[in-house]
């Protein structure tokens, strides 16, 4: 129900009942006005996007903090949203009132703070997902933060680290020995650190020549130890030759496995190896061979190697556990041949099976 009607004071007074029968009204200075407000309304009504104004008056911060507790969130997760919450400069701005000016604002000061571009982009994207959050509520019309701009980020080829082959066999003879079988499925499994950490005796199926990628380990201080499914639920297989078994096999025969479990490598208690700890004997055996590489510059050498022999991006996508080919794409395309060299050797593999090589059709015409 809705109607318009004028006050004592000359204004006009609009006013309507939503779905749950609650009552809304607004004056105006004139009829005119008065129809055109309650016009846009009654439309939204009946288009089914309507926005209770009263709805969108809760803050930022507190429609956060209600939608948080719903989430299926990793620690890590979680934590990466909380810094986003307790960092934004305008926590307190009721939902209806926050404007693209305000997240440019939030955004600026990340940057004049120091804060890396691809921080900042990661951080932009989380709080996107909360005002997307809150459009899917009914509490926005629609999202204040579309087309906010990003830093600029570095190309991958500019800030990619790569180790050649001479270098991973320096890493590898820097490291203390129990720990190169880390460098070993870094190099040529793709792990990420947490997988490496989470790796037991069961993962290595000799005979098959595979290793399963099951879970990984995950600590954040001062919470204990987390062993949990790997990033994306990337849970894969990747297919190992006899050469990388056989090393993985004399790790187990001189060093043994630890705990019930079976861990690869050493942890506390007879759990497996922290992150934080990995990371440290990673670092050190980079130091003393003069390289300045990390874990993860070894899947760049796995993921590069696999491009190079000609492996397919749905191929690499599943040896690396990536959430999906474009991220594959995105993070190694400039890896890949280039479109123009693959065009022209395409047309000369068609034009060779057609007419044969130029000193065969040559021979051709001479004879003719």
């Amino acid at each position: 129900m809705a109607s318009i009607k004028r006050r004592d004071n000359g204004k006009w007074r609009a006013r309507y009942r939503d779905s749950e029968g609650r009552e809304h009204a607004r004056h105006f200075e004139t009829k005119r006005d008065a129809q055109q407000w309650l016009d846009t309304v009654t439309a939204s009504v009946v288009r089914g996007d309507y926005i209770d104004p009263k709805a969108g008056l809760i803050s930022f911060t507190d429609f956060y903090a209600s939608w948080a507790k719903r989430q299926l969130w990793t620690r890590g997760t979680r934590a990466s949203y909380e810094t986003v919450a307790a960092t934004v400069t305008f926590g307190n701005t009721p939902l209806l009132k926050i404007k693209r000016s305000h997240v440019e604002t939030w955004v600026k000061k990340m940057s004049t703070d120091g804060l890396a571009p691809q921080t900042i982009a990661n951080r932009l994207g989380l709080m996107r997902a909360v005002l997307k959050a809150a459009v899917g509520d009914r509490l926005l019309a629609f999202d204040p933060s579309t087309g906010v701009r990003r830093p600029t980020i570095a190309s991958k080829a500019s800030t990619m680290n790569i180790p050649n082959a001479k270098e991973l066999r320096a890493l590898m003879d820097a490291s203390e020995p129990f720990f190169r079988v880390a460098f070993l499925v870094g190099a040529f499994a793709g792990l990420r650190q947490g997988e490496v950490c989470g790796l037991q005796l069961s993962d290595i199926d000799f005979m098959r020549r595979q290793l399963h990628v099951r879970r990984q380990v995950q600590r954040e201080s001062p919470h204990p130890v987390e062993i949990r499914a790997p990033k994306y639920n990337s849970d894969r297989t990747v297919h190992l030759p006899q050469s990388v078994l056989h090393e993985i096999s004399r790790h187990v025969k001189d060093f043994g496995t630890y705990g019930d479990e079976q861990w690869l490598l050493l942890g506390r208690d007879g759990g497996p190896m922290w992150p934080r700890l990995h990371e440290y004997r990673f670092a050190k055996a980079a130091k003393a061979a003069g390289l300045d590489y990390t874990s993860h510059d070894l899947r760049h050498y796995f993921a590069s190697g696999l491009i190079a022999a000609g492996v397919d991006v749905v191929a690499v996508q599943r040896a690396m556990g990536h959430k999906s080919a474009s991220v594959t794409l995105d993070t190694y395309s400039h890896l890949w041949p280039n479109s123009e060299e693959r065009t022209r050797g395409a047309v000369e593999s068609i034009f060779e099976e057609a007419f044969g090589t130029p000193a065969d059709s040559s021979r051709t015409r001479t004879s003719v």
